[in-house]
């Protein structure tokens, strides 16, 4: 059975915030909002949570894996950014954005799309996400929490406790989360392609 946290949005309590960080360190895959909406998550050396998000949600190797990073120190280590699309990043960043870009070293091979080598990052803006983000001290691999054949990802954190518990570890909850995904933008050949208009504000990039 899932764990429920009940973290209060603009203050999330430690204590809870440093128990889901323990689950995580301890192999767990968790439910959790984000800017956008509630996100599957583990750790990037978690090779049994990303099976387990791939077996809910039913994806293929060629699915775009996020890293979920704290700040733009974070996430400049995991990806190449030419000076064009580090400021174009940096200005839009944190908010509900991912970016596709070529993947460094630092990411595990198997989190990379096969043929491109390359990695979804983002930088959400969400008080209890930056919490746990400072906490567990490293990026969270993520995945949008949409369920096979549904339109719309879950909004309620007790819903999800109910319909994942047995094949999560813990659901955060910390109140309504969107139903608008993030926008996506990808950089990989430093030509900006939108792949998906989310809840994202297009307009700073045109």
């Amino acid at each position: 059975m899932a764990r429920y946290f009940d973290v209060h949005p603009e203050n999330p309590q430690r204590r809870a915030i440093g128990q889901v960080a323990d689950i995580l360190r301890d192999g767990g895959l968790i439910a959790y909002p984000t800017d956008s909406c509630f996100a599957l998550g583990c750790l990037t050396g978690n090779k049994d949570g990303v099976d387990r998000i791939r077996a809910i949600r039913q994806l293929d190797d060629r699915h775009h894996f996020t890293l979920v990073c704290r700040d733009f120190a974070q996430l400049g280590q995991l990806v190449h950014l030419s000076n064009t699309v580090f400021r174009a990043i940096k200005a839009a960043t944190p908010g509900s954005y991912t970016f596709i870009l070529p993947a460094t070293k630092e990411v595990p091979r198997r989190l990379l799309h096969p043929k491109k080598k390359t990695v979804g990052v983002r930088i959400p803006d969400h008080v209890v996400t930056q919490a746990l983000l400072t906490e567990i001290g490293e990026p969270l691999l993520s995945s949008t929490l949409l369920l096979p054949g549904e339109e719309d990802p879950m909004t309620q954190g007790w819903e999800i406790k109910e319909r994942l518990d047995h094949v999560v570890d813990a659901v955060i909850d910390s109140g309504d989360c969107g139903v608008e995904p993030t926008t996506v933008i990808d950089f990989s050949d430093d030509e900006l392609e939108v792949v998906r208009a989310g809840a994202g504000d297009l307009s700073r990039f045109e």
